[in-house]
């Protein structure tokens, strides 16, 4: 490939040795995407995904800070290629030649078509042995319109789905999540699972090496990688020799290690921190990021009082939206609530700037309004309540909140969790009772379209607001029927429009968040890719991550050691 103008030129000169240190907020609790779908976030350093972004892509063009990576902006990456023959059936022709890392129990046997084969299987419970699905992809109505998945030889993959639309199926198969990284069948029969870390084992570019919990999780470099850099095609990768994560909750020590120059990237820093770290280390590269989601507080809208849609618009009455972008933000946020679809996927969704007036009038700030609904829904007197928060929300934020619903008459008991606790009582059991509130939410999203068609439906596994509306429910089969792309952006406008006149949740505002990284990281795009390696997430991990470089000698000029 002709590299000689191309627009990543002003990224340096790729280098290799040394290692990226990146900060991990919450500590690393199972190795297996078998049975965790949000809570880690290294998979994708050793497992691989079929698909990957274009890296040659010019971010003029589309860029991979959000979370939706249309399919025409996706390549191969264990998949050399793909078909259609007919629009419910989606081919897979594998890379030849792609090994997995050569340690026990697979010791680098080739990777073939029945390793995919083993990996949708086991988590969908569609044979193979395995009859009943992930615990996380049980309630996923998206996976229940996939048949069946056979692999005719050594590199191809055969999915049939119920649904005839290629797009569906191509967002259900290819885009975010850490189900698309697929574990080793051999490790998986030796021992149950994956979910000792000293059972991992992949394809990828880095192999793990040593976890110790709370602390940190060490990869080296992968010497038999199967992939290249695309825009040097010459250049093996990974650059880097080792992956290194540091697990550091608190976002104050690990500003002191970024300061330190122990961490080379960390991710989700909120405004306040990234302001006092410009004043102390301006050298440190700060990249804004208001791609979503949205700040929510969520109501169970099939209990009393929030099943009275009432009672959920008084909730958002009472709550000064403009105040708090000015006075806690301090205006680096635009006061306008959200709906489902985040407002910088331009084109698509329902941005406030569009919304009538009577609808906006209903997101005003307005105590004496959101009063006269409480009485009016037989509570003159306001009422008590309580939320489930995660501790690694805005608690502040929250207490303000708090403070705001008791101008009403609300009464709002926060009940912390940490983060597992959250999500086992929330996320899988279901045992809140009122309100929850964790650091993203339902609205202000960066999914594909139809994915977040799927956010509100009914029975869907992360509805934690338990909504159940005909209305909205209908239109998910709309969407997939719809065979242009005008008219599935009228659905997710009225998908859009109808979340927001029925109030299923309670919309804050979409805070800036920020990336740090320290000058000698090397070979990202900062206009164009998030440095969470990548808005793919965490089954992109090992993708960007092999295509980082250290500047070795820069580090050492600014006074820290290098491999």
């Amino acid at each position: 490939m002709e590299t000689k103008n191309a627009w990543w030129q002003n990224l340096g000169i790729p280098e290799y040795g040394d290692e990226i240190v990146i900060r991990a907020s919450r500590d690393i609790v199972n190795f297996d995407p078998y049975f965790n779908e949000t809570l880690t976030s290294i998979y994708g350093a050793w497992m691989e995904r079929l698909v990957a972004d274009i890296w040659t892509l010019d971010p003029d063009e589309w860029n991979y800070r959000i979370a939706w990576h249309p399919s025409k902006y996706q390549k191969g990456n264990l998949a050399e290629s793909w078909e259609f023959p007919d629009p419910a059936t989606h081919i897979i022709h594998l890379r030849k030649g792609i090994r997995w890392q050569n340690i026990p129990p697979v010791n680098g046997r080739e990777f073939t078509a029945d390793d995919v084969l083993f990996h949708y299987n086991r988590l969908y419970g569609l044979g193979g042995g395995y009859r009943k699905p992930s615990p996380y992809r049980d309630a996923d109505i998206r996976f229940k319109d996939l048949v069946s998945v056979s692999a005719p030889d050594k590199y191809t993959v055969v999915f049939k789905f119920k649904t005839p639309n290629p797009d569906f199926i191509m967002e259900t198969l290819h885009n975010v999540g850490n189900a698309q990284c697929l574990e080793n069948p051999e490790a998986v029969r030796k021992w149950g699972d994956v979910s000792d870390w000293h059972h991992a084992v992949g394809t990828g570019p880095f192999i793990l090496t040593d976890f110790v919990p709370g602390r940190s999780a060490t990869m080296a470099k992968n010497p038999d990688y199967w992939a290249h850099d695309e825009r040097y095609p010459q250049n093996k990768l990974p650059y880097a020799d080792k992956l290194k994560f540091l697990i550091i909750p608190d976002e104050a020590e690990a500003i002191e290690a970024m300061r330190a120059g122990k961490i080379d990237v960390m991710n989700q820093v909120s405004l306040k921190a990234a302001q006092a770290l410009s004043k102390t280390n301006p050298e440190i590269l700060q990249i804004p990021n208001t791609n979503g989601p949205t700040i929510t507080l969520q109501p169970r809208n099939d209990r009393p009082p929030f099943n009275d849609i009432r009672v959920r618009k008084a909730l958002q009455m009472a709550v000064d939206l403009p105040d708090i972008a000015k006075s806690y933000y301090g205006g680096s946020v635009e006061p306008y609530p959200d709906t489902l679809t985040n407002r910088n996927i331009k084109g698509w969704g329902f941005p406030y700037d569009e919304w009538p007036q009577d609808l906006k009038d209903e997101y005003a700030y307005n105590p004496a309004a959101a009063r006269k609904l409480l009485a009016d829904a037989g509570y003159p007197h306001g009422f008590k309540t309580n939320v489930v928060a995660d501790v690694d929300g805005d608690l502040e934020l929250l207490q303000i909140v708090k403070s705001y619903f008791a101008d009403v008459g609300i009464d709002m008991e926060i009940r912390k969790m940490e983060t597992l606790e959250w999500a086992k009582f929330v996320a899988i059991e279901h045992k809140h009772d009122q309100l929850v509130y964790r650091p993203y939410g339902p609205l202000g999203q960066t999914y594909a379209p139809l994915r977040a068609i799927t956010r509100f439906l009914t029975g869907y596994s992360a509805n934690f607001q338990m909504v159940s509306d005909p209305v909205f429910d209908a239109l998910y089969p709309k969407a997939l029927a719809a065979d242009t792309e005008d008219k599935l952006k009228q659905v997710l406008k009225d998908a859009n429009e109808r979340v927001a006149r029925q109030h299923y949740t309670l919309s804050l505002l979409l805070p800036v968040q920020y990336s740090l990284c320290q000058p000698w990281l090397q070979g990202y795009n900062a206009q164009a890719h998030s440095i969470w390696m990548g808005a793919g997430g965490p089954s992109m991990l090992g993708f960007y991550s092999a295509r980082f470089w250290i500047d070795r000698k820069l580090k050492k000029d600014k006074g820290h050691r290098v491999l």
